[in-house]
């Protein structure tokens, strides 16, 4: 978290209150062993920004290739996802590289959640 407003009335019930600023910087997987090839990073922001009792979270997300034929290449998404939803979807707005006119979508679901971690199942569907 690198910011959060000074709020004396958290509505939406969140462990993470309303305007809350998030900054991403994780690294992608083949597969959901921690000890499988790194394959690339993510790296985005996310705000807190419904006030009802009902939280949503705004995306921006940048999946940087480090390996392979799109080494140097991204892809980047965007959207707005309810916490509690168990497949958020993002749309793939565009990237650079190989990517810099992709369009697309991915559905991410929850593999493993812990205190220390979230382990994520990504499908990214890309037209470039």
């Amino acid at each position: 978290m690198i910011a959060q407003a000074n709020i004396t009335n958290n509505n939406n019930n969140s462990s993470v209150p309303f305007s809350t600023v998030l900054a991403l910087d994780d690294i992608l997987n083949i597969c959901p062993e921690t000890n499988s090839e790194v394959i690339r990073n993510a790296q985005g922001l996310g705000v807190l920004i419904a006030e009802t009792s009902t939280a949503n979270l705004l995306w921006y997300w940048d999946f940087g290739f480090i390996t392979g034929k799109f080494n140097g290449s991204s892809i980047s998404m965007f959207s707005r996802n309810l916490t509690t939803a168990m497949v958020h979807e993002l749309s793939v707005v565009g990237g650079r590289g190989k990517f810099s006119m992709a369009k697309g979508y991915a559905q991410i679901r929850d593999y493993i959640q812990n205190d220390a971690n979230i382990i994520s199942e990504l499908n990214v569907t890309v037209i470039h």
